[in-house]
């Protein structure tokens, strides 16, 4: 089942209704005819009624609008990518929490911890855990160390216990 709407037949819905209320049926009879709400017949007549066939034309948009528009969905991935430590935070943890309280201090929008974690996953973000490594740490030496120094500290079995 697709998540989009075919914008264009439901434009052609309502158009078939004012014609079919011109004629003369009934709101009742039209809505039996397309198969549709009697309320959704009342609108659309209420519509021609106020604006003409052409008030029918605008569709408007499917599903609650967002919340952030795209300067301000580009600023918040500018600032989550810039980590929490610069947004002022101890750690460079980004909780919902805290992403929630700087889309509040940014665009003034309120948004629940789920409501966080649905504007995250809409920008592409995923959860993910901290490594947890010291930034100091350096590569190469821990390569050498495992290589070199701690074969020669491993206790291996002596001949006898071996199998």
């Amino acid at each position: 089942m697709s998540k989009t709407r075919d914008f264009g037949a439901l434009q052609k819905r309502r158009m078939r209704a004012a014609n079919l209320l011109r004629r003369g049926f009934t709101q009742a009879q039209v809505a039996a005819k397309l198969g549709v709400s009697r309320q959704s017949v009342s609108r659309w007549a209420a519509t021609v009624e106020a604006e003409g066939s052409t008030g029918l034309r605008k569709a408007g948009r499917a599903g609650r609008r967002p919340g952030l528009d795209e300067g301000q969905r580009r600023k918040l991935i500018e600032s989550l990518k810039a980590g929490a430590l610069v947004a002022g935070y101890g750690t460079d943890l980004w909780t919902l929490k805290r992403v929630g309280r700087l889309i509040e201090e940014d665009t003034g929008l309120r948004y629940s911890e789920s409501g966080v974690w649905h504007v995250l996953a809409n920008l592409g973000f995923s959860c993910q855990r901290p490594v947890g490594r010291a930034l100091e740490r350096n590569e190469a030496l821990i390569e050498h160390w495992k290589r070199k120094r701690w074969p020669t500290l491993k206790k291996t079995p002596r001949p006898e216990d071996r199998r």
